[in-house]
């Protein structure tokens, strides 16, 4: 019996990160690494960068989301190709997932005035883990028993992700599919032992479909706004919409605001120093009841871009 109530909360955790929102973390600042959301973008720059967010959420709250997110991507130096590798940390109270994604991708020209194609295809690793001793029960029954503080637990699963990516110097648009092999965590062995029977379905890896997309427009020498748009779907759960329009000037500062549908209103500025540093910071104030308890959500990205190889 006091097994089940593990598992039972194990499910739970499981399918609440995924039945109101999604299962894979999320990051005001996408369009600063779309390669993180699709892994198509690889080869679509003619230089190798490195892009790393740091998201902390709902800050205030006892074991808020924090999320960490590590890119590294450019093109083959000769053919119309791109490799890169994708990492990502969240951790949120006794739960943890990381992944880590290598890419290939391949794009081509179709039109004479410069709009170009990507495909592409990352494989990696999913780990999953839970510490039982950091759940803090209210039945003095369970206190101490072994079957609930014991070590750290942990799930490794391959997981694969596709996507497609269309592009020129001043659009672009993508769609992309992550978590394709849709694997149940509890059937890879998140069980303690003796416990055979699989009570739930809905600890299962859900595959997420995005759709990102947007446009430069010049206003002058120095000025560029740039609106785009995210959406993010996964199977019975509401569509999440995120939509932003930046303004840079002269390719160095910028500042802009973002809207996430039903969740929240976000600040961002930033500055490009050199055409080789690359710093962002962001902040969420969610207009759900969440904004009574959460002091918002504060998000910091950095870059660094390497010499062109093209």
């Amino acid at each position: 019996m006091k097994r089940k109530v593990l598992l039972s909360i194990v499910a739970v955790l499981l399918a609440t990160t995924g039945a109101l929102a999604q299962q894979l973390p999320q990051f005001t600042q996408y369009m600063f690494n779309p390669y993180a959301f699709n892994p198509a973008v690889g080869g679509t720059f003619n230089y190798y960068q490195v892009k790393m967010n740091n998201r902390f959420q709902w800050v205030g709250l006892k074991d808020a989301p924090q999320s960490y997110n590590l890119s590294v991507y450019g093109p083959h130096g000769s053919k119309d190709m791109g490799f890169g590798g994708n990492f990502f940390h969240d951790v949120t109270g006794p739960t943890g997932r990381t992944s880590g994604q290598a890419s290939y991708s391949y794009n081509m020209q179709l039109t004479e005035n410069g709009l170009r194609i990507s495909g592409g295809v990352s494989l990696g690793f999913l780990m999953f883990r839970i510490d039982g001793s950091r759940f803090e029960f209210a039945d003095d029954f369970i206190e101490g028993d072994p079957a609930v503080y014991r070590n750290a637990k942990a799930i490794f699963t391959p997981d694969a992700s596709v996507g497609i990516y269309v592009y020129d110097t001043r659009m672009y648009a993508g769609i992309s599919a992550y978590q394709l092999l849709g694997q149940s965590l509890y059937r890879s062995k998140l069980s303690i032992e003796g416990d055979e029977e699989d009570f739930y379905g809905i600890n299962r890896l859900r595959q997420h479909f995005m759709l990102m997309g947007g446009i430069l427009l010049p206003l002058n020498r120095d000025f560029i706004i740039e609106p785009s748009v995210l959406v993010k779907y996964t199977f019975n759960t509401p569509i999440q919409v995120d939509i932003n329009a930046k303004v840079t000037y002269r390719n160095q500062f910028w500042g802009g605001l973002s809207f996430r549908w039903q969740d929240g209103v976000s600040l961002l500025v930033g500055y490009e120093h050199q055409k080789r540093y690359v710093f962002g910071y962001s902040f969420d104030y969610p207009i759900t009841p969440l904004r009574k308890y959460s002091a918002g959500s504060h998000e910091i990205m950095l870059g660094f871009i390497f010499d062109k190889l093209k």
